[in-house]
């Protein structure tokens, strides 16, 4: 303790320190110093917690321990207190265990399982999933953590150490672990390995477990279960072994004990008819049944649960003629028990052949009655010249017939499990295992034998392997850490383990002693005697006993009898009832004692595994036969497999012997936790540095210490460095590691206290401030009450008529003066205002001329400019026609010129016809003329006639036709403007036409191999919808390459839904039945398979549930019926269906929809729940106000930290996102609201479950964070416009659950304000958080006992259920909502891509 004074600890034996003092009835007691101490002294001045004052003698170089500050007390970790002792040790479990109700704490790396004797709602599958993926230390100690650290590190065996003492528990924890593994590897298969390994448990209950004094279910026998895993982390069967079954209890039991599980049951059920030919009784009829005087377990039913066995025999494939055989031999040995041995006389006893019990056992066994009946009651002796026969006394007639019980009955049990490990074997391929012992505790008794002999041989075993685990963990942690690593010094059991097992050793020498005939148990201990005593120090002789020996164990010293060793440890029956046994006719019996029978003991593994450390080997013995060297070979193959596993440790503490619940006997669980390494723990922590924070939770914790220079540096891991050198001058006191600052013991204590004495010093200022201000605020309104009665006592005084006439005269010349000042600065405001408002509006007037004069302008120009650009278009045009008219009539004149004179000679008859003959004369001549060409100058009149006379004629016809066609011009524009129209449209269709034949040319192609009968085709990409053969053409929609942004982007919300109701249409169109079932089939079907391809695919559920929604909106829309029709337009209700009924694909569709609309709400729950915990509770939303307090919790090297930060920024933006994603896919409204209120009931359950669990987030300031983190999304809500999605009401558990933290909980009106407020709690929740309530600070108060005991009275009146987690999984009815579309069917644009054109034109 020297070095304690040096190190820091005489500072703190200060007044109002507390210490622990060694106490008779509670081992410690709590003291406080009144009077500071002194080095030297040799009193320390106490006051105990009753108010007495006590002056205890110290010791200066032994000061007594330090109490830890109540603010560590109640942690989740024992390691984490600054002070690691025993006193302190004791005192967390009970504060955690009495008040907070809490019955797992962790030490180190050991888990503490406190026996609540009482059913608790913590072992839930909500609770299970909850704790599946978290890091060992993010939630509450647990049973589910420690067996989730142990399913992480599967990529190396993992085991699973649950021991104690009878009663504790381990049986139990056990089965939670065993439970916990198949609940969260469940695989897909129809095996139900899952089911059939947690079977296993009720079997081996039944015929191993027995009620003892101390448990009403306690194993009696030690079980490793391997559970195997393939490489997805799925069970694929079991193995178990078993040790040392306490044989001697089927045969005897103590008072208010009873026999094993299984004969009881036989017996309850001794009337049914499948057991009446067992010949059974009631259990107090047979001798091995009654001896304790006990058959009754208070609240078991024997009948009951004998049901349960025969379910579980048969669950794991054992058949009934299997069951009819285990229940044949067990009733044997019932009767063999009630088979009367009298004495004949003092040398020889007899059994009467007409023995009831002895005629039932030999027909039940199918043995010859009359031998057994002999050979009960004598022996054959076999010597090397002769065998003789000889007869045996009472005693030893008993002895051998209940020698042959044992041994029956421990065929009978390793058969069993053999056969459960059979059933448990599967084909699957085993990766790994983890293994769960469920293994005795070390045990000390007023009288111990060889079965406690045993047990602390294999705690010893365990205990050794366990020192070097966490020294191992130790040295890890410090190298992670780059910490310099120091030998610690910690207790070697191996001279014990020695003394038991080495060469001479106890057990060797009782196996020596067991091969002499004539060996007895008091040579065997003169042997003891003369190799040990003075010779080895673990070794001693009781002073007052010659019949016993003590060992030093590492627990404890335990006095052991030897008396009944040697018989027990020769588990001897006579060859004579082997043989008769084995020439049984009944198979079974004759089976269990062949010389060479099939391995009973399943001792090998199913995996192989590989010692991590060399094992000792057992020495080289000629036996192998005593219960001795089979334990110490099966105890080398479990340690073998232990240390070829990474071991995960479960101690579980009986709290009292009474069986009371939450009663905390501080002798009984002190002596348990020095026998359960838990202490040695402690002791390692403490001789290192136990204390390890992180720089964060420094700082958090610490920044009050910290300077004002010191936080201005940017690096806050040089800011702790530089802060801790300050306050803590001796650099031996801790250590920086990498992540984490390690302190020695006492030493967070030390900080606390600083901590606490600087708010301290704060509250004192802010106290004397405020103090200051109400006593000045109280001053001044003290004085202004003395200056109003001084005014009023003088004015009394001065009041006279003159004086009055002068005040009034005053106040009426003040009326009139400020009255004339106020008129005149209202005048000038008036003035002003008038004066600005003519400048504002004179300006607004003319800004608003030049723009009606600029616009003006700008029309006249616009007219002038379309005008010129008309008529300049206009003569373009009528100039081009024209010309094309002169061009054409011109061609047809000269045409018909040139046929008239080539070939008829038309211009001869038409001249003829129209002047004289005398000039038709002349102009034959002059043709002739032409022809011989013999013109002479003579007739060139003649010819300018010829010439003059046509042109004539032709200017007049073209003035005649030029008015026709000027006439037809008019009729001919309008029509050749409706022929560019219709040239354009046909172009385009011709373009459109060409497109879609080359594109079912080749797709026909691809598709002609596919077809199917009834024109069904495959399924192209992910949805390729076949609708309908239209035109000879193949018509087919495919939504593949559809992406829910472009769709929402480019096109109208639900444009796959509405093309695919005109394809519904389209078929009613033409009638045809068989097209419109073949396309609905394939549209569902398609839709099933683009959700089941995308099934995590957030914006594509979002889609196709909008999609499929308004798809089943259209068919309601058009359906024809008058509950939709009134809701259309009258161009809506043309578009009506006129053949086909669609209410059964209605039905269809709206199954498919609630299908999307789960898998859509799996998708979003799966990425918001992530940041739920760690956004809610984990991020400190209010800046200043820390609800943390750092634990100093050390996690498992395996344990990964999540990069990943998540804050209530990271929760409110995946909201915003998932609410934009699904507007912008036009999900109906009514159903954003819907997933909305799931996703805040999923965010209320899981914060609140996580609460529930995490008892270092129950304070004051934390209720303020989460209440603060509520309101933000009730912001969310309100922006949102959600506020009538009821998402508010989901969080109201929540918001009274922060309430209930920041509330006052001391009074009865505040029991009576919370049961009153509490409402939607219920009364297991309530209580929950109420012990969980944790302080951050030494100014709290931890919620009384008593105060919860208020509450719960109360609340006593209440109906409702008592599940303390909320079922995170549930799912509020879904409702789809009829929202007609607005969009008329043609006005709808359908992507050309689609080639869907012709839908529009139905």
């Amino acid at each position: 303790m020297c070095n304690s004074i040096v190190n820091g600890y005489l500072v703190l034996l200060l007044q109002y320190n507390r210490v622990w003092i060694p106490n008779s009835e509670e081992v410690w007691q709590s003291a406080e110093i009144t009077k500071n101490y002194k080095p030297g002294d040799r009193v320390l001045h106490l006051l105990l917690e009753d108010g007495t004052e006590l002056n205890y003698p110290v010791d200066p170089a032994s000061l007594p321990p330090l109490r830890n500050p109540d603010i560590l007390v109640g942690e989740n970790d024992l390691t984490a207190l600054s002070y690691l002792h025993e006193p302190a040790v004791l005192h967390n479990l009970k504060v955690r265990f009495v008040e907070s109700k809490l019955i797992y704490t962790y030490s180190g790396i050991i888990l503490v399982a406190m026996n609540p004797y009482k059913q608790l709602p913590i072992y839930g599958d909500a609770i299970i999933h909850a704790y599946s993926g978290q890091n060992m230390g993010d939630m509450d100690p647990h049973i589910f953590a420690v067996a989730e650290e142990a399913y992480k590190q599967m990529a190396r065996n993992q085991s699973v150490i649950v021991s104690g003492e009878s009663g504790a528990g381990k049986t139990v924890s056990a089965r939670y672990a065993m439970r916990y593994f198949a609940t969260v590897s469940k695989s897909n298969s129809n095996a139900h390995v899952e089911d059939k390994v947690l079977a296993s448990n009720p079997i081996t209950e039944a015929v191993g477990n027995a009620k003892t004094t101390r448990n009403d279910n306690s194993s009696r026998f030690g079980k490793y279960t391997e559970i195997s895993f393939d490489q997805r982390h799925q069970i694929t069967g079991a193995n178990m072994r078993t040790y040392l079954l306490e044989k001697s209890r089927v045969v005897f039991q103590s008072e208010n004990e009873r026999n094993y599980h299984i004969f009881y049951q036989l017996c309850a059920s001794s009337l049914e008819p499948e057991f009446k030919h067992l010949k059974l009784g009631h259990a107090e009829e047979f001798n091995y049944t009654r001896m304790g005087g006990s058959t009754i377990i208070e609240g078991v039913d024997d009948r009951a649960d004998m049901k349960e066995t025969q379910k579980t025999f048969t669950l794991l494939g054992l058949k009934e003629d299997f069951q009819r055989d285990i229940f044949k031999m067990l009733a044997a040995i019932l009767h063999l028990g009630n088979v009367q041995i009298t004495s004949v006389s003092d040398e020889k006893s007899s059994v009467r052949p007409e023995d009831k019990h002895l005629n039932v056992f030999c027909e039940l066994l199918d043995l010859d009655n009359d031998r057994v009946a002999q050979w009960l009651c004598h022996r054959k002796i076999i010597t090397t010249s002769e065998t003789v026969i000889k007869p045996m006394t009472k005693l030893q007639a008993l002895n051998a017939r209940d020698a042959l019980a044992k041994k029956i009955y421990s065929h009978l049990f390793d058969f069993i499990v053999e056969r459960i490990n059979k059933a448990l074997h599967f084909s699957g391929k085993q990766h790994t295992f983890i293994g769960v012992l469920d293994i005795y505790g070390f045990e000390t008794f007023d009288v111990n034998s060889f079965e406690q002999f045993c047990i602390n041989y294999a705690n010893e075993k365990l205990q050794q392997q366990f020192n070097l685990h966490v020294f191992k963990l130790e040295q890890e942690e410090y190298m992670k850490e780059n910490i310099p690593w120091t030998l610690i010094d910690f207790y070697d059991n191996q001279p014990v383990i020695d003394l038991i097992e080495a060469k001479m050793g106890i057990l060797e020498l009782l196996d020596e002693e067991c091969l002499f005939p004539q060996g007895t148990d008091e040579n065997w201990l003169q042997k003891l005697y003369n190799n040990f005593i003075n010779k080895n120090p673990f070794f001693q002789k009781p002073k007052m006993s010659n019949t016993s020996f003590i060992i030093q164990h590492f627990a404890d010293k335990v006095e052991y009898k030897s008396e009944g060793f040697l018989e027990k440890n020769r588990d001897t029956v006579y060859e004579v009832l082997i043989d008769i046994l084995k020439n049984s006719k009944f198979h079974l019996c004759a089976d269990f004692f062949q010389d060479h029978p099939v391995s009973i003991s399943p001792f090998k593994s199913s995996i192989k595994v590989q010692s991590a450390r060399a094992v000792v080997k057992p020495p080289n013995k000629h036996f192998r036969t005593t219960v001795g060297s089979k334990f110490r070979s099966s105890l080398y193959l479990l340690m073998e497999t232990l240390n070829a596993t990474t071991p995960h440790y479960v101690r579980c503490i009986k709290p009292n012997d009474e069986k009371l619940a939450f009663e905390f006997d501080s002798k009984r669980v002190v002596q348990q936790l020095r026998a359960c390494g838990v202490l040695e723990t402690i002791r390692i922590s403490a001789q290192s540095y136990p204390s390890r924070w992180t720089y964060i939770e420094f700082f958090s914790r610490y920044s009050i210490l910290m300077m004002q220079h010191e936080l201005s540096l940017s690096d806050k891991k040089e800011i702790c460095k530089t802060v801790l050198k300050r306050l803590v001058q001796d650099s031996n006191q801790y250590q920086f590691g990498r992540t984490k600052i390690f302190f020695r013991a006492g030493q967070v204590a030390y900080l606390e206290k600083l901590r606490s004495d600087k708010l301290r010093q704060a509250c004192i200022v802010i106290q004397k401030n405020v103090r200051s201000w109400c006593q000045r605020k109280k001053f001044l309104r003290i004085k202004q009450a003395a200056v109003v009665i001084q005014q009023y006592f003088r004015g009394q005084q001065a009041i006279t008529a003159t004086a009055l006439k002068q005040t009034w005269a005053a106040i009426v010349i003040q009326k009139f003066c400020r009255g004339y000042l106020i008129r005149k600065l209202c005048q000038l405001i008036h003035v002003a205002a008038i004066k600005i408002q003519a400048y504002v509006r004179g300006f607004l007037a003319r800004k608003k001329y030049q723009k009606m004069l600029k616009e003006h302008k700008a029309v006249i120009l616009q007219k002038h400019a379309r005008a010129w650009l008309a008529r300049r278009r206009f003569q373009n045009i009528r100039r081009f026609v024209l010309n094309i008219q002169l061009s054409y009539r011109v061609q047809r004149l000269q045409k018909k010129l040139e046929d008239q004179v080539d070939d008829k000679n038309p211009f001869d008859i038409a001249i003829v016809s129209s002047v004289d003959v005398p000039i038709a004369v002349r102009l034959q001549n002059i043709n002739q003329m032409k022809k011989h060409n013999t013109f002479s100058s003579g007739d060139r009149f003649l010819k300018r006639v010829f010439f003059l006379i046509p042109c004539r004629i032709l200017e007049k016809n073209f003035q005649k036709e030029k008015q026709d066609y000027e006439k037809e011009i008019e009729s001919l524009k309008g029509e050749i403007q409706a022929l560019k129209e219709e040239k354009i449209k046909l172009q385009y269709q011709i373009q459109e036409e060409n497109i879609l034949q080359a594109g079912l040319k080749m797709e026909v192609g691809q598709l002609k191999n596919q077809a199917k009968v009834g024109g069904l085709f495959k399924l192209k990409g992910n949805i390729a919808f076949v609708s309908t053969v239209c035109d000879k053409h193949l018509v087919t929609l495919d939504f593949t390459d559809l992406k829910p942004r472009g769709v929402v982007v480019n096109m109208i919300p639900g444009l796959p839904a509405h093309i695919l109701f005109m394809c519904v249409r389209y078929a009613d169109y033409l009638n045809d039945g068989e097209m419109l079932k073949s396309f609905m089939s394939t549209a569902t079907h398609g839709i099933k398979q683009v959700i089941k391809e995308h099934a995590e695919d957030f914006e594509m559920m979002s889609f196709w549930l909008s999609n499929t929604c308004h798809f089943l909106n259209c068919l309601k829309q058009y359906s024809g019926e008058e509950e939709f029709m009134k809701h259309n337009t009258p161009r809506q209700n043309m578009n009506c269906l006129k053949h086909f009924d669609l209410s059964e694909y209605r039905q269809i569709l709206s199954d498919l929809a609630i299908r999307i609309y789960h898998q859509f709400i799996t998708v979003m729950e799966n990425n918001l729940q992530p940041m739920i915990v760690p956004g809610m509770l984990e991020h400190e939303s209010l800046q200043g106000i820390s609800g943390l307090k750092p634990t100093g919790f050390r996690k498992r090297s395996s344990s990964i930290d999540d990069t990943d930060t998540y804050t209530m920024t990271s929760i409110l933006q995946q909201l915003s996102y998932f609410y934009s994603t699904m507007c912008q896919n036009g999900l109906d409204q009514e159903l954003v609201k819907q997933a909305v209120k799931q996703l805040f009931f999923l965010i209320g359950a899981v914060t609140l479950n996580s609460l529930f669990l995490r008892k270092d987030m129950c304070s004051c300031r934390k209720g303020m964070q989460i209440r603060c983190d509520i309101s933000y999304l009730e912001e969310w809500l309100k922006e949102k416009n959600l506020q009538s999605s009821s998402a508010k009401e989901t969080l109201e558990p929540l918001c009274q659950a922060a309430w209930l933290l920041q509330v006052k909980k001391i009074t009865d009106d505040d029991a009576k304000e919370i049961s009153e407020h509490c409402t939607s709690l219920s009364v297991v929740q309530i209580v929950k958080i109420l012990n969980s309530y944790t302080p951050i600070d030494d100014f709290e108060k931890r919620v009384s006992p008593s105060f919860v005991r208020k509450v719960q009275a109360m609340l006593n009146n209440r109906e409702d259920t008592p599940q303390l987690m909320l079922d995170t999984k549930y799912l509020f009815q879904v409702t789809f909502p009829y929202t007609p579309s607005p969009h008329a069917l043609e006005m709808i644009q359908i992507p050309s891509s689609f080639k869907l054109g012709f839908l529009t034109r139905v």
